[in-house]
């Protein structure tokens, strides 16, 4: 129609006037800028996180790989999709999400191809997480020694239409889980 505008988010860059670094982490870092925005000037702490790539894997049986893991924050071995940090230097978050595949679950993919992007708290943190399909399963020719909260995940391979479920009933709370298990579903319908 005529006069249709494309629904998308809209960047905005506003003057930041001063950043400190609050705090710096491990694995990310706290901030706090002083932003000029319309007639005011307002201060906003968030987490400054370098980003992730998370993959929906998806066996020939339309079976998704889940991964269960302990996760400090909310005291939970919760249930999740191959993830991790974008925080290789010169590796594309398609590498990335590649690289979390073999490390998480020792497996490789013939097949990619990209789901979709989401920050995950916009009003606390700049972190974006690129989400990707993977098809075409096979072994990796190395397995990987996993340590800390990694040295006892759980891998699980579940039909895809019962994560979803899972996920509308409240069993599944993983943000990222839900949001690839989701898309990857509709993607299948489509």
């Amino acid at each position: 129609m005529a006069g249709e505008q494309t629904l998308a988010d809209e960047p905005v860059e506003a003057a930041i006037l001063h950043s400190d670094l609050v705090y710096e982490g491990r694995v990310w870092d706290v901030r706090s800028d002083t932003v000029a925005y319309g007639d005011a000037q307002i201060v906003r702490q968030y987490v400054d996180h370098p980003g992730a790539a998370a993959v929906v894997a998806l066996d020939d049986d339309e079976r998704v790989l889940l991964i269960q893991q302990y996760r400090h924050p909310i005291r939970s071995r919760d249930w999740e999709v191959p993830a991790g940090l974008l925080d290789v230097d010169g590796e594309t978050p398609l590498e990335s999400a590649q690289r979390e595949l073999a490390e998480e679950a020792d497996l490789v993919a013939a097949s990619w191809e990209p789901l979709v992007s989401v920050f995950t708290t916009p009003g606390g943190n700049d972190e974006i997480v690129h989400l990707f399909l993977a098809r075409g399963l096979s072994p990796a020719s190395d397995v990987h020694v996993r340590e800390d909260e990694e040295a006892d995940i759980r891998i699980e391979w579940m039909p895809l239409p019962d994560v979803v479920a899972a996920v509308f009933a409240g069993r599944m709370r993983n943000g990222i889980l839900a949001t690839g298990v989701l898309a990857a579903s509709e993607r299948l319908r489509a």
